[in-house]
């Protein structure tokens, strides 16, 4: 068994930055047309009014991007074991699940908006977890390890060898042999949004700002 490790929170900084749009008219001025009087009238001047300039367009904000951190959960460290879940009023959108092992934390986004937060165990020592960006293969909520043969309830498969995010008991000192373990609670959360082809990151001490790109 691996060496105890202990649990960190990701802090990210709320930053958000909104550009400034200046719009700049430029008056045309336009000088009167000049025609021969006709034969026997008395001489004219023709005047035409100044031509007013179209009024500038009003600045549109680019579309929300969905793959933008749009929110972060207002919670604190959070234990081994213990996990938040918030998905009221948040619109549909695009799934995508984060993971940073040095903090040994799960994030889920949907449409940018952070919906769920968990402390995790991970691989260690000659089976590590891999680092990348992983589609969903396959859901399984009564999977059982063939190696193993351990349950892995709510299983969602990210490699061809197996390695998987799905339910366990998650307290300190425990690790994998590769997969992500989370809560059972929150691994059927979890199972209940996500669906083949949703994305799972996983980093090694990365955290993400509001406004930043959950896909780089």
């Amino acid at each position: 068994m691996p060496a105890p490790r202990r649990a960190l929170a990701a802090k990210l900084i709320l930053a958000l930055a909104t550009p400034a749009i200046a719009a700049v008219a430029t008056v045309a001025a336009t000088g009167a047309a000049h025609r021969p009087a006709a034969v026997g009238a008395a001489p004219r001047t023709a005047k035409m009014p100044a031509r007013r300039a179209p009024a500038p367009a009003p600045a549109v904000p680019p579309p929300a991007d969905p793959l933008a951190v749009k929110r972060i959960l207002p919670i604190g460290p959070i234990r081994f074991g213990e996990y938040a879940w918030d998905a009221k009023g948040v619109p549909d959108g695009p799934l995508i699940v984060t993971v940073d092992l040095a903090a040994q934390t799960l994030s889920v986004f949907r449409g940018g908006y952070e919906i769920g937060a968990t402390a995790i165990l991970y691989g260690a020592d000659d089976k590590p977890t891999p680092l990348g960006t992983f589609p969903i293969l396959m859901k399984d909520a009564d999977h059982v390890s063939a190696t193993y043969g351990a349950p892995m309830p709510y299983t969602l498969r990210l490699t061809a060898d197996g390695v998987s995010v799905h339910g366990t008991e998650v307290a300190w000192g425990y690790a994998t042999h590769g997969c992500i373990g989370v809560p059972t609670a929150f691994a059927r959360l979890l199972f209940r949004e996500a669906k083949p082809g949703d994305k799972v990151i996983i980093t090694r001490g990365r955290t993400l700002a509001t406004g930043e790109a959950l896909i780089g």
